[in-house]
């Protein structure tokens, strides 16, 4: 697993060996990046990246040059590999990492994010709810958006507090956008 642009475009990425932690791919990456190339202004951006594993789609956004980024992961393992690949780009003072549980993390948030990713395991148990779950909690910024990996067959729950932006299939594999409604929005 590489960082495909950017100033550590190259790096190689740990991660944890076993599938606890399944990691976007490197072409489910490189299309969020090009969608958020002309929407997010990466020098001016705050990321949170929620079940964050190895950090790969944070430190994506760090090496485009994001102001802040904030990992939120609850397995031990996995942190310690995201503490060393956040290490190996010497990163540490642009980011936050908290060994946390997500929905204790989203109970509790630390201000407003440009741009969220949430990479879950994709037999969550509230995977269905989580757009509608995040939003509450107050982190997407008005004009921000909420990043989803999910499988395919997923359908997720309406709410009046999101809407899909951009939806990618590939393969087995959806990426979903979400954005604050907003009228007269394209």
């Amino acid at each position: 697993m590489r960082v495909i642009a950017g100033k550590h475009k190259g790096r190689q990425l740990r991660t944890v060996a076993d599938l606890s932690v399944r990691p976007a791919t490197s072409r489910v990456k490189s299309s969020i990046f090009n969608i958020l190339q002309n929407r997010v202004d990466w020098e001016e951006s705050l990321v949170l990246d929620l079940f964050a594993g190895s950090g790969s789609l944070g430190i994506e956004a760090l090496s485009r040059r994001a102001r802040r980024v904030v990992f939120v992961e609850n397995s031990k393992r996995a942190v310690e590999y995201l503490k060393q690949n956040i290490a190996l780009i010497d990163a540490s003072s642009d980011c936050e990492i908290l060994a946390s549980d997500v929905f204790e993390y989203l109970a509790r948030p630390r201000g407003l994010f440009d741009v969220v990713f949430a990479d879950p395991p994709y037999d969550f148990e509230v995977l269905k709810r989580l757009p509608t779950m995040i939003f509450q909690s107050g982190v997407v910024s008005p004009d921000g958006y909420l990043i989803i990996e999910h499988p395919q067959e997923l359908r997720f729950e309406p709410s009046l507090l999101w809407e899909e932006a951009v939806v990618r299939k590939y393969g087995r594999t959806v990426v979903t956008f979400f954005q604050s409604p907003h009228e007269g929005r394209p």
